[in-house]
């Protein structure tokens, strides 16, 4: 009987799918089909998942489609932007891929400062775009990155504390709800779905459209590196903490430790990097800026000379080849006192593998400057953001990494603040991460993201994230 019952189930998918396809502009990808394996993957290599079909859309009619056979079947549903999600949140067991990666456009409006940008489109698209016209949009730091999932989750990077989050720059969002309707969300309409796009990653129906506020760029960033060997750890820990404690918002920092890929020619020691952007035209304040953390903590190496940006938001992407495997786990806090030092070398020193990386990302200025409650990201008060991440290769790693990542995470927690930054969030806790979404934003935040989606999709239509679940059933 069973067995029956679930054939006809097939039945009707391949039918839905038959009727499906007559309607799409873009393919839709079967296991039968050549691509599929290509059209399946991820990039993260852990996350091995079979979708029933991967559909790539190449209109906006393709979305409205997709969404009506998702309703209609009852299958599950993963929307992927450009797919760099580390939980793996793009694709679904036996369900429908929504794979916007085809809608890549990207319009910039010089007069006005605005860049429209397209659920497929990288950062690397949008900064080609953009620098032509000295232009650039807060983004992230790995060029591969998808705008669509950086941004509904945030977007730390390289101009956060000039500048503040990506979702922070959004201007505007063309969405496409759980039940098909088209709405233009901003501060001035449905400003509370504006609201819970702004951290509320996918929870709340597809977002087919960006537009973003643009900020001046000059044609070369004062960007620089100071690395650290291990015994110079803790030293340099104590000369970033007396250094950040008026640092000018226009100077954005990042920690990162690591072994480097053999690409940088640095051995295979690990090394604590203090990276910097001066996200000014005047460069010279920022030198001397450079001077004092050089004079207080002398480098082992130093790299620090104007770059063109799209150098600068390249610099790390031979971390991430698409496949890589990775397990990630992150903590905010604010404080980086003797106890604090003493707990982030006692871990990090023990990095002495290619596949694992450490940053601390000295958040405030332009970001701290946001209300708490403006936007539905979890966290405006704290001064650091760490974050544990895996690019290793080999699966006979996998646990022993993931380990480790797990243990850092364990020993921040007596210096750990509120919130989680969900787009640093592994699947761990289960297959539609409920629990970590009710730990990331806490309850305040997550209550009224709950009324959201009750609103916006009471059914969970789009629950291949880290889920808000509805209470409503309508």
């Amino acid at each position: 009987m069973n067995t029956m019952h679930h054939g006809d189930q097939d039945g009707e998918t391949d039918r839905a799918l038959q009727e499906l396809r007559s309607h799409l502009a873009g393919p839709a990808i079967e296991p039968q089909d050549p691509l599929f394996d290509a059209a399946r993957a991820v990039c993260n290599g852990m996350i091995d998942v079979h979708p029933r079909a991967v559909i790539r859309a190449v209109t906006l009619a393709d979305i409205d489609h997709v969404l009506d056979m998702a309703r209609s079947t009852g299958l599950p549903l993963a929307v992927r932007g450009g797919g760099h999600n580390i939980a793996g949140h793009g694709t679904v067991e036996g369900g429908l891929v929504l794979d916007l990666g085809q809608l890549r456009g990207v319009e910039v409006d010089v007069e006005h400062g605005l860049v429209t940008v397209g659920p497929g489109a990288t950062l690397a698209d949008v900064d080609r775009a953009t620098v032509p016209h000295g232009l650039a949009v807060p983004l992230g730091v790995i060029s591969a990155t998808g705008v669509a999932g950086l941004t509904l989750g945030g977007g730390v990077g390289w101009l956060t504390r000039s500048n503040g989050l990506s979702l922070d720059n959004l201007v505007s969002a063309d969405v496409v709800t759980a039940t098909g309707e088209h709405l233009q969300a901003s501060e001035e309409e449905n400003s509370d779905l504006f609201w819970g796009l702004r951290g509320g990653g996918g929870n709340f129906g597809v977002v087919s459209s960006f537009t973003f506020r643009a900020r001046p760029l000059p044609a070369a960033v004062l960007g620089g590196n100071f690395f650290y060997r291990p015994e110079r750890w803790k030293d340099a820990l104590r000369a970033f903490n007396r250094w950040t404690q008026d640092l000018p918002n226009e100077m954005n920092p990042i920690i990162s430790i690591l072994v480097l890929p053999s690409a940088f020619e640095m051995g295979e020691e690990p090394w604590m990097i203090i990276g910097f952007a001066w996200a000014s035209e005047n460069h010279q304040p920022g030198l001397e800026l450079i001077e004092q953390l050089r004079e207080a903590a002398p480098p082992d190496e130093e790299e620090v000379a104007p770059t063109a940006w799209l150098e600068w938001q390249t610099a790390m992407d031979t971390l991430f080849p698409k496949g890589a495997r990775g397990y990630w786990k992150n903590v905010s806090f604010s404080r980086l006192d003797e106890e604090a030092i003493d707990v982030l070398v006692g871990f990090a020193s023990e990095v002495t593998w290619f596949g694992t990386g450490i940053d601390i990302h000295h958040m405030q200025g332009a970001f701290g400057h946001v209300p708490e409650d403006a936007t539905a990201f979890p966290n405006r008060s704290a001064k650091y953001w760490l974050n544990v991440y895996g690019f290793w290769k080999d699966p006979a790693e996998d646990d022993r990494l993931s380990a480790f990542a797990r243990k850092a995470y364990a020993n921040m927690q007596p210096l750990a603040e509120h919130g989680q930054y969900v787009n640093f969030l592994g699947a761990e806790l289960g297959y539609d991460s409920t629990e970590a979404a009710r730990q990331a934003y806490g309850p305040k935040t997550y209550d009224r993201l709950v009324a959201l989606k009750n609103r916006f999709d009471p059914q969970n239509l789009f629950r291949r994230n880290h889920n808000i679940v509805p209470t409503a059933s309508y």
